[in-house]
């Protein structure tokens, strides 16, 4: 059979939308590796992850090659985000390349390899967030919205590579309210403010053009939204795939 790792999301959203926030909630943080790819950015919350800055883009591989030998030590990985990681590499290997078309192959031989090799053999949780574009397709007249990548990795995109694609939004209240979501917690203040950062799992009419996914039946119609916290998605994919 072949392998695959269950608990592997993208949270794919525009910057300041929630993306960063959504880990906040995650257990054991010092038993998760935080790979930062955003030239040292903070997180908007206290935390206890094993952060580690990545100059490098195979410095990525390292960090699952140890996750992957000390099991006992690593519950998950998060990788914010790949739009920087991609660039990094392009900037690094690409862009002054004497040989621009074997980079370029470099290039999607390395998100590739990240994906088939490393992330299904750690076989954990591994969270993927990325920045979102969002342009006009003048063919059928609507906006399509991505995570935005070059070279041959942009034919299928990389949301090709995951089962479950999530994008963070900030939706009125009223709009909230239409679903009655179980996976979705409304606070006095999110009512004071009028609006609640979270998690869109499902696509709407309003947003066919967005690539977000999931397995058949993970998410009810009512689900459509739920709260930006990838705890609460984990332990959801979690209970899904144990049938």
């Amino acid at each position: 059979m072949e392998q695959i790792n269950e608990q592997l999301v993208l949270v794919s959203g525009e910057s300041g939308s929630g993306k960063s926030a959504s880990l906040r909630n995650l257990p054991n943080q010092e038993k998760w590796i935080y790979a930062n790819c955003e030239a040292g950015k903070r997180l908007p919350f206290q935390n206890k992850f094993k952060i580690s800055k990545v100059t490098e883009p195979y410095r990525i591989y390292d960090l699952f090659d140890f996750a992957i030998a000390n099991p006992n030590e690593i519950d998950g990985i998060i990788i914010d985000t790949v739009t920087f990681l991609m660039e990094m590499f392009e900037s690094i290997y690409v862009v002054n390349s004497a040989n621009t078309q074997k980079a370029w192959g470099d290039y999607f031989q390395f998100f590739k390899n990240l994906m088939q090799d490393k992330v299904v053999n750690f076989g954990k949780p591994t969270i993927i967030l990325g920045h979102t574009r969002s342009e006009l397709n003048e063919a059928k007249h609507e906006m399509q919205t991505s995570v935005p990548v070059k070279g041959a990795l942009k034919n299928n995109g990389i949301e090709a590579y995951f089962s479950t694609v999530v994008s963070t939004k900030k939706v009125s209240i009223l709009e909230l309210e239409k679903y009655g979501s179980d996976l979705l917690t409304i606070t006095e203040e999110d009512r004071e403010l009028g609006y609640k950062h979270v998690f869109q799992t499902r696509l709407t009419k309003q947003t066919v053009g967005e690539r977000i996914r999931s397995p058949m039946g993970l998410f009810t119609r009512e689900q459509t939204y739920m709260d930006n916290d990838c705890k609460l998605l984990i332990d959801h994919l979690t209970k899904f795939y144990a049938g």
